[in-house]
């Protein structure tokens, strides 16, 4: 059902825009729940600023599994995944003031996406949600 609201909304934007790439990925989050107790996972996957946005939140495992089903993602709309010096922590997911969230990216990943789609006019669209048991994220990357 929540895959299904996901689609029908991201496909509206799809119609008005060129599509470079779409990605979607779903994560156990007992699988993230067990990982983020080992601190090289954390450093390798997330972003400084995402383990301390962690600390204010109860629900370290959701926050993290969806932040994981993001950056899985966006590799998958990439085309690449994390291969050619492209790495998790490349990117950081945010959220502003009314929780929307979105994509950070270093230099080097902005690079890396306008040498790869020829084109430095682009849109990264996020769309995340959870249940107890899963994380969702769907990716679209789209020209300006």
């Amino acid at each position: 059902m929540v895959l299904k609201k996901l689609l029908k909304n991201l496909l509206k934007l799809l119609n008005n825009m060129k599509t470079l790439g779409v990605g979607v990925d779903i994560v156990d989050n007992s699988r993230i729940k067990k990982s983020i107790k080992n601190k090289r996972f954390l450093s390798r996957v997330f972003s400084s600023s995402e383990i301390i946005n962690s600390k204010k939140n109860i629900n370290k495992a959701s926050f993290f599994s969806k932040r994981f089903a993001a950056k899985e993602a966006f590799s998958k709309a990439l085309g690449t995944g994390f291969r050619n010096g492209i790495y998790f922590n490349d990117i950081s997911v945010i959220n502003d003031k009314y929780g929307k969230p979105s994509f950070k990216i270093n230099k080097k990943l902005k690079n890396f996406i306008k040498k790869k789609f020829k084109t430095s006019n682009f849109n990264v669209f996020l769309s995340i949600s959870d249940e107890k048991k899963h994380s969702i994220a769907f990716v679209v990357i789209g020209k300006k």
